[in-house]
């Protein structure tokens, strides 16, 4: 087999292996995200650990309201999708533009104390150098004007 052709095949496999598997543990339990893993790729609003751990969003208004504010948001970033949406509970998929890493990124709507909590999560790989927490973040930043987000 040629060198080139074979080097072809071999990065065509590492594209298509670079997404993963959706996980089974996405969604919540009373109320609850899965936890990270104890790879440094994860962050979480209801993690315990200061590695993993991110501050929640905090909204004024309206469950609703709140919602669809950060849909239109998730939408209007580079290579997002929408996977799942319902009343409390929505989950994100972000693919990176070079090796179309995928992370599975989900928010839980707690109304009661006007919270979101948060998870954001690479599918593959050990570190993730920061994308994860920066993406929450930009969400963050994004957000807050909109929904008069608490500090």
């Amino acid at each position: 087999m040629p060198r080139g052709l074979l080097f072809a095949l071999v990065v065509s496999v590492m594209f298509v292996s670079c997404s993963g598997s959706r996980p089974a543990n996405l969604g919540t339990t009373e109320g609850k995200l899965s936890p990270c893993p104890e790879s440094p790729n994860c962050v979480s609003s209801q993690s315990t650990d200061k590695i993993h751990f991110i501050e929640p969003l905090g909204y004024d208004g309206s469950l609703v309201e709140a919602r669809k504010n950060l849909v239109s948001i998730i939408q209007s970033m580079k290579r997002s999708q929408i996977i799942s949406k319902k009343d409390t509970y929505i989950h994100a998929e972000f693919t990176s533009a070079l090796f179309r890493f995928v992370d599975d990124v989900e928010f839980y709507f707690d109304d009661t104390a006007k919270t979101i909590h948060m998870r954001s999560a690479s599918r593959v790989g050990y570190s993730d150098l920061g994308v994860n927490r920066k993406r929450i973040e930009a969400i963050r930043s994004k957000l807050t004007p909109r929904t008069g987000a608490k500090e």
